[in-house]
């Protein structure tokens, strides 16, 4: 279970990251904090693109910037957004997470307040895993 100030921490920056989002079709601004097994702090935010495809999500950003500085274990992800209800990572943020960690705890912070925490396995119950491709 994660302390209180951490989660806090993990919230503060992902709202941080979610300022610098680049929306400009969605206007759905996302932050993303991914918490290392080492205590580090990662943050992303999405980024759209005029050829929608080609945008990447905070989710997948901050994991991107945490394997780069050479992390690949994770217990936390915290999503922030603008909307009115908390907003879990999209299915292929799910699949991206549950390649490293896939006991990772999702916690979400909509603007209204409201918040929401799920397993991974809750949200992606049955992965496509690196065990998926052994063949018999």
């Amino acid at each position: 279970m994660i302390a209180s100030n951490q989660l806090q921490a993990l919230r503060a920056a992902a709202a941080a990251a979610m300022q610098h989002a680049y929306a400009p079709y969605s206007q759905f601004r996302v932050g993303a904090a991914l918490l290392c097994l080492d205590g580090t702090i990662v943050t992303g935010c999405n980024v759209e693109n005029s050829s929608y495809p080609a945008g990447g999500c905070a989710e997948r950003g901050a994991l991107a910037a945490a394997i780069v500085a050479g992390h690949r274990d994770f217990t936390n992800v915290v999503v922030v957004t603008e909307a009115e209800d908390p907003t879990p990572p999209c299915g292929i943020c799910r699949q991206a997470l549950v390649e490293f960690s896939p006991a990772i705890v999702v916690t979400s912070y909509a603007a209204s307040g409201a918040d929401a925490q799920w397993t991974l396995a809750e949200l992606l119950p049955h992965p496509f895993t690196p065990q998926s491709l052994h063949h018999l």
